[in-house]
């Protein structure tokens, strides 16, 4: 175990931890074993990095044997915050106040969680990409490069809502493209994909996949109009496929 540059009062930092060069602690920050923190990184009062999950005697969660939670260079973990093993936080993210990352998840370069939000289990997200305040990002989903998940939106997995033995080999979250971009109280359907810069309006619940460079509204969701030239990150060209 090495030592933080500053803590606060009443820490725990359990036997095999790995901390970096100017990592600062806030009051009673809880650190598993085997966690490692890298270069630069502040952590919140209260927060508990590592953490084991654990389940329900009813759930299916699956959990084995989980690898360190890493943490990346230059991150900024919020008070209360909860990250659990097996998970990856890449440089210069920042993981609001009370927010929650699963069990193998993947976060890329400069991530942002906002507060109260969840990060469920084997969950990838991608370089840049911000989920807002009390974002539910479900488990097994996937969001690519720069996308941004307003307040609220909500995302699901299991097309048979906990009834019947088949939602087990069909439980999937969405998969969000790159650039996309979802409004606040949104609704995602298991399995829908979001298309590379689609525009999902606020309040949709989105029960098909969305075409990219297109903006979809309503209950259920329907192609409205393109989304504006003057607001894409990745204009199409000639490589851009045409279904997501």
């Amino acid at each position: 175990m090495t030592e933080p540059s500053s803590q606060g009062l009443q820490c725990i930092i359990e036997e095999g931890a790995i901390i970096g060069d100017n990592v600062h602690l806030g009051h009673r920050v809880i650190i598993h074993r085997h966690t490692v923190i890298q270069d630069n990184v502040t952590i919140g009062d209260g927060a508990i990095l590592g953490r084991e999950p654990s389940k329900a005697t009813t759930s299916t969660l699956q959990t084995g044997i989980l690898e360190p939670l890493v943490i990346g260079n230059g991150s900024q973990i919020g008070a209360y915050a909860i990250l659990y093993a097996g998970s990856v936080i890449g440089p210069d993210a920042f993981i609001a106040d009370g927010a929650q990352i699963r069990e193998r998840c993947h976060l890329g370069r400069n991530v942002i969680i906002g507060h109260n939000s969840t990060v469920e289990n084997d969950t990838m997200i991608g370089d840049y990409t911000k989920l807002q305040t009390a974002v539910y990002l479900t488990a097994k989903s996937v969001v690519e490069d720069h996308v941004f998940l307003a307040p609220m939106v909500t995302t699901t997995n299991d097309p048979f809502i906990a009834r019947t033995e088949a939602r087990y080999q069909a439980t999937r979250g969405p998969y969000i493209h790159r650039g996309a971009r979802v409004a606040g109280g949104s609704v995602l359907l298991p399995g829908v994909h979001i298309g590379q810069e689609s525009v999902v309006a606020a309040g949709a619940v989105v029960t098909k996949d969305v075409p990219p460079y297109q903006l979809v509204m309503g209950i259920p969701a329907r192609v409205v109009r393109p989304t504006p030239t003057e607001q894409l990150l990745f204009p199409p060209d000639a490589r851009t496929e045409e279904a997501p």
